[in-house]
């Protein structure tokens, strides 16, 4: 909202350069990541062939992250704008948490395994804390780090 070009810099030195979209789907580290928007790190174990293994299901990287060798660990950059609402869905998370912001909640989820997410649902859908919600996963930029 405040300029076309975004600098991140961090200890005196620039992180990354470019446009706001381009820093939040793909950041090119961690500090940028958690630096502009919100977002979670989900585990993964790296195929060797350009895909990570996840619990949410199998994701294609992108070709610009550093190569993950088969069987390493590896980070998905997930953001809340990429797991939906979706009451049909098989996949159920639970709602740990939600904060109101008008026209949408954001939602903190439990997966089964106790990793967190976050969602972003319209406001019409008003979840209890505790109750068990359908999701869905619209990776359209699958940003992958190897794990630390």
């Amino acid at each position: 909202a405040v300029a076309d070009r975004v600098a991140v810099l961090a200890d005196g030195r620039l992180q990354q350069w470019g446009r706001p979209m381009e820093l939040y789907h793909r950041p090119a580290n961690r500090f940028v990541a958690g630096f502009i928007g919100e977002g979670v790190l989900l585990p993964g174990e790296a195929d060797g062939h350009g895909g990570v293994r996840t619990e949410l299901g199998d994701f294609r990287i992108d070709p610009r992250c550093a190569p993950l060798p088969a069987g390493g660990r590896a980070e998905l950059l997930v953001r809340p704008d990429d797991i939906l609402h979706d009451d049909a869905s098989p996949r159920r998370a639970n709602v740990l948490a939600k904060a109101f912001r008008g026209a949408e909640f954001l939602y903190t989820l439990a997966l089964p395994s106790g990793q967190t997410l976050l969602s972003l649902v319209p406001s019409h859908h008003d979840h209890a804390i505790g109750e068990a919600i359908g999701i869905r996963v619209e990776l359209d930029h699958v940003v992958c780090f190897g794990a630390v």
